[in-house]
């Protein structure tokens, strides 16, 4: 099914106003009162528009999309006033990954109607899938008149997929042989239409190609970003080499199988000495990766979130004084790393399975008067661990917010700050 096709645009032809009408005689005696006659309309007040947003505002769930949608296709149908006010959250995130998605998507926010013009300012994030191996896929210059539309979009997404020959693509195959499909990068006029676009303030994008000039093409439009999440295929210097990426990031998220180059992430962070505030790898990086990023921005860190942490790692962590956030997913490394870490920490997450030494974890709750929330990640037996009762028992006498989940996922969420609980 569509993205669209779970609501109407035609505006729909219900009667807002009710005639209730009824007659009453009183048989007439010498005692009676005059005979009482009630035959005027009796219109129901309508309830203030501002209302009926306000409570579909507060029954909107940003965790849970999908879950709205039954929702607000069924309040879009209630009258005429409510359709345009359901629209809006409906298009509120929105997502395309193929030609009938932008036409219809072009179609609900034609700026030359003050309808389509409401729709498109309504939409905050937008996720646009770029693979030329679908039927009918989302061509470049589509995905870039779409973003067009939008000029309150804030977060955008964007996988891009390289090409194979028909017949040759194979559903499921590893992440290692889909990045090493080509990939057109993006034409100028594509790359033209984007800078007439919003200024975004967060980028995601996912690269399973062998471009690896894309991103930096990307980058070149924005400069307005506050937050990067990029993934895939390592990226690499613009060719030939430009000035260095001019945003002052503030967070940056890295999923890569091999790390990236420390000459290109010197080249994306040369503005961001003073305003990096969140670091966060999926995967293991390179040490020289890892310790060049501590380095260059130890005094501006506040979260930092890793995989797992070396003994060498633990060493360079007492540079981040202004560390306030520190999650390592690991087990075993977790207590090495918080050995070596600010006192005025306030959030901790780790991974625990029964092996893992929470002596240091314990003490830690027990002494850090700053700390608000602990959050762990069960794994491999964590469940079972004879000191989790102990942790339990020492966060709600020092009235810490802890957090279990045996879901990695639900983890990353949490500490990202993307998933209360």
């Amino acid at each position: 099914m569509g993205f669209f096709r779970f609501f109407d645009l035609s505006q729909p032809q219900l009667n807002s106003e009710f005639d209730i009408s009824f007659d009453l005689t009183i048989p007439q005696t010498p005692l009676s009162k005059p005979t009482l006659s009630i035959t005027e309309q009796c219109k129901p007040s309508r309830i203030p528009l501002e209302l009926i947003m306000m409570i579909m505002e507060a029954a909107y769930d940003e965790e849970d999309i999908e879950s709205n949608k039954s929702l607000l296709r069924s309040l879009a149908l209630v009258c005429r006033d409510w359709s345009l006010s359901a629209q809006m959250l409906l298009f509120r995130h929105i997502s395309l990954d193929s030609e009938s998605h932008y036409r219809s998507f072009a179609f609900a926010t034609n700026r030359s109607s003050e309808r389509g013009r409401v729709l498109g300012n309504a939409v905050y994030s937008m996720r646009a899938s770029l693979d030329p191996n679908q039927p009918g896929h989302l061509s470049q210059l589509n995905f870039a008149e779409a973003v067009t539309r939008c000029q309150n979009l804030h977060e955008l997404s964007i996988g891009l997929y390289g090409c194979v020959p028909p017949g040759d693509d194979v559903v499921g195959s590893p992440d290692t042989l889909r990045m090493r499909r080509p990939a057109p990068s993006f034409d100028e006029d594509a790359i033209a239409l984007l800078r007439t676009g919003p200024s975004i303030t967060t980028l995601r994008f996912s690269n399973w190609s062998e471009n690896r000039q894309s991103i930096t093409q990307l980058l070149s439009v924005w400069t307005s970003l506050k937050s990067l999440v990029i993934s895939g295929t390592p990226p690499e210097l613009p060719s030939p080499i430009s000035a260095p990426f001019p945003c002052a990031l503030g967070k940056l998220r890295m999923n890569f199988q091999t790390s990236p180059s420390v000459d290109f992430l010197r080249w994306l962070l040369h503005n961001s000495g003073d305003t990096l505030r969140a670091l966060e790898f999926e995967r293991e990086p390179s040490t020289a990766v890892l310790h060049h990023l501590i380095h260059s921005h130890h005094h501006t860190l506040t979260s930092l979130s890793l995989p797992s942490c070396s003994r060498a790692t633990a060493r360079v962590l007492d540079k981040c004084t202004s560390l306030r956030n520190i999650f390592v997913e690991d087990a075993i490394s977790f207590p090495v790393a918080l050995k070596k870490l600010s006192p005025r920490v306030e959030h901790i997450g780790f991974g625990l399975n029964k092996e893992t030494s929470m002596q240091t974890v314990l003490e830690a709750v027990k002494t850090n008067e700053f700390l608000q929330f602990v959050t762990v990640n069960l794994r491999n037996g964590g469940k079972v661990h004879r000191q989790l009762p102990s942790l339990k028992m020492t966060c709600a006498l020092r009235g810490i917010r802890l957090r279990i989940t045996d879901d990695v996922r639900v983890f990353r969420g949490i500490v990202r700050g993307e998933y209360m609980p």
